[in-house]
């Protein structure tokens, strides 16, 4: 009995070489189903996540599967079934959710689910992750917050002279009559 060999194909392993070293560069991970989106949405969408610091890209799942696995990132083959187009992220993944949620209500793009900071979100997640605040308006949040007490301290400091400048004001206009 003879043995059984596998050969691999060049192009293959050139497309999942290539299909990897754009998902080390990556820090999350969202998946969608772009069937019905026509060029022109397509291209919108892409203008939109680019200015998020993401790229849209439509892949091959066995590929993005072989890739996936081969960078020990957790297994997601339930989100790539059918047409699966992803969204890259490099930057912050809470605007480019947000920004695939708006999209998605116009009822041609489903989101299926994502890998961000290394947890899997299914599509609900997803949509519930796109809600929550981003990273600079919670910094802003909290930048407020410590400044509240020091502002509430120079209104109370001022007040007192602004009442006495008033006071002394409305004595001199009485006294002017």
């Amino acid at each position: 009995m003879s043995d059984y060999q596998v050969t691999l194909q060049d192009h293959k392993l050139a497309a999942v070489n290539e299909m990897k070293s754009e998902l080390e560069n990556v820090k999350d991970i969202i998946f969608t189903d772009y069937r019905g989106l026509t060029v022109k949405k397509i291209t919108e969408l892409r203008a939109k996540l680019r200015a998020q610091e993401a790229v849209f890209k439509v892949v091959k799942n066995r590929y993005t599967k072989i890739a996936l696995s081969q960078l020990k990132r957790p297994d997601v083959g339930d989100h790539l079934v059918g047409p699966t187009a992803l969204a890259l992220v490099s930057a912050e993944a809470g605007p480019v959710a947000k920004e695939l949620v708006d999209f998605a209500k116009d009822g041609v793009l489903v989101i299926k689910g994502g890998i961000i900071d290394g947890n899997i979100f299914n599509a609900d997640q997803v949509v519930e992750f796109s809600k929550l605040p981003t990273k600079p308006e919670l910094i802003a949040k909290l930048m407020a917050t410590m400044n509240a007490p020091l502002q509430n301290m120079v209104y109370i400091l001022n007040a007192v002279p602004q009442k006495l400048v008033r006071t002394l004001q409305a004595v001199a206009d009485k006294k002017g009559e």
